[in-house]
């Protein structure tokens, strides 16, 4: 008898919710974005629903978003271990940035946060998007997209040597002999590459997981390459079914290629849900949230993620979609962002002012204003058509908007047998269904038995 492939989920943490004009909402709470607790209590009740995990973006750099929203993250991996002290299985993903990070530094916080939390941890990485991180870490520049991916690469290949650092028979603990651990069994990394050298050997033995889980949320090509060859989970952005299909399918047959189980890379789309009793509720609630929204901050934001400056463009006249070019033709791992944008152009022929609605509440992933039913039906549809493995769930606002969802949409997707009721398993890999991977040390030292 076959078991009924089931729905992942994950909470996308925004601090104020994913609309950039949540923070001027009577619904949320700005005043509570530094605070531990209040994003304790968004662990636990994403884990009350059985969520998969809680995800945090990040990014090492102010930018200009501070007037007109709230602005200013807190640390995600120490914010995480916070969540870890008040939750007992739900998954907990932080990004970091393969740029602005050294492989052994951070391949320590990662493994000590999979321990703390008995094996939840997961890694977004990323190579970072915005010019501004340069100048805090002492450059004149950002380094191109080529070689930021290039030095990615070597980091993952650095940071899984020194998790793989200790076999697992390492640890003696012979107290009578004297001796703690077997040193024939710790392994330095000696990893030597273009842009990074890390020698090793690792502090600390093997985490729960073996490794922490690899997340990956770029699909240019270069952005699809790298996913393909090391993720395990992947963050994506579509407005419309087809074009998350022919992601999905794409990304799955990349790693095919490669050796890997596509069942192993588990594909999320992001999902913005403002839910109403009916739909009229549902597209009236988006409606106060995009009124509330500044145009001079839409625009920044547009004009970064589109990479081109819409400063002069009449807010209510409607968009040439020849603005945006080759929408392919972008510097700065923007690619996929622009895309996005070019197509809601081209289908839609907004003004600028309906654009910056249309993207205010989730920068280019999907918004969906619906009955809980009519959102059930659309995650339905998605993951039983080769568009989804599941979703990163983006609610417009927080913490309500999590809990509308987790205590209207989640029962129905129970209830269609879709979604856990119970969690399984007590790690992060058990929840996405991912094996531990083989440490690469002990694998060479039995190819080396066998080939003697």
């Amino acid at each position: 008898m076959s078991v009924q492939r089931q729905l992942h989920l994950n909470a996308f943490i925004y601090p104020a919710g994913h609309h950039e004009a949540a923070w001027r909402h009577p619904r949320t709470q700005p005043h509570r974005i530094f605070d531990a607790d209040y994003f304790q209590q968004i662990g636990r009740a994403a884990e009350a629903a059985k969520f998969d995990a809680v995800f945090f973006a990040d990014g090492p750099a102010l930018r200009t978003e501070a007037a007109y929203n709230a602005a200013g993250r807190l640390e995600p991996i120490t914010l995480l271990t916070a969540i870890a002290q008040t939750t007992e299985r739900i998954g907990l993903i932080a990004t970091a940035s393969t740029t602005y990070y050294e492989p052994y530094n951070l391949a320590r916080l990662f493994s000590s946060l999979d321990f703390l939390s008995n094996g939840r941890a997961g890694w977004n990485i990323v190579t970072t998007a915005t010019d501004a991180a340069a100048e805090n870490f002492g450059l004149s520049a950002h380094p191109d997209p080529a070689v930021r991916y290039q030095r990615a690469t070597e980091f993952v290949e650095a940071a899984t040597r020194l998790w793989d650092s200790w076999e697992h028979d390492a640890i003696r603990l012979d107290r009578e002999a004297g001796i703690y651990a077997d040193t024939d069994r710790i392994h330095r990394a000696d990893f030597v590459g273009e842009h990074l050298s890390v020698r090793g050997a690792f502090t600390a033995p093997r985490s729960p997981q073996g490794h922490p889980v690899l997340v990956q949320a770029g699909a240019s090509d270069d952005g699809r390459a790298f996913a393909s060859r090391y993720a395990e989970a992947i963050f994506t952005a579509h407005q419309s079914i087809e074009n998350a299909q022919t992601f999905y399918a794409d990304i799955k047959s990349r790693a095919q290629a490669l050796g890997r189980n596509p069942d192993h890379v588990v594909i999320l789309p992001g999902l913005s849900p403002f839910i109403g009793g009916t739909e009229a509720e549902a597209k009236n609630l988006e409606r106060e949230f995009n009124e509330l929204t500044v145009p001079d901050y839409g625009i920044q934001q547009l004009s970064s993620l589109a990479g081109i400056d819409l400063s002069a463009a009449e807010l209510d006249a409607p968009i040439d979609p020849a603005t945006f070019g080759d929408a392919g033709d972008v510097v700065n791992n923007k690619r996929s962002r622009r895309q996005v944008v070019a197509g809601i152009v081209a289908r839609d022929r907004p003004t600028l002012r309906q654009l910056l609605h249309s993207l205010a509440g989730a920068r280019g992933h999907r918004v969906f204003a619906g009955t809980p039913e009519q959102i059930a039906d659309t995650i339905t549809e998605w993951f039983s058509h080769g568009a989804a493995d599941g979703f990163n769930v983006m609610p417009p606002y927080y913490p309500g908007g999590l809990t509308d969802f987790t205590e209207t949409v989640v029962p129905i997707l129970q209830r269609r047998g879709l979604f856990r009721t119970e969690y399984t398993g007590t790690t992060l890999r058990d929840h996405f269904g991912l094996p531990q991977p083989a440490n690469q040390f002990a694998t060479r030292r039995a190819s080396a038995q066998y080939a003697s």
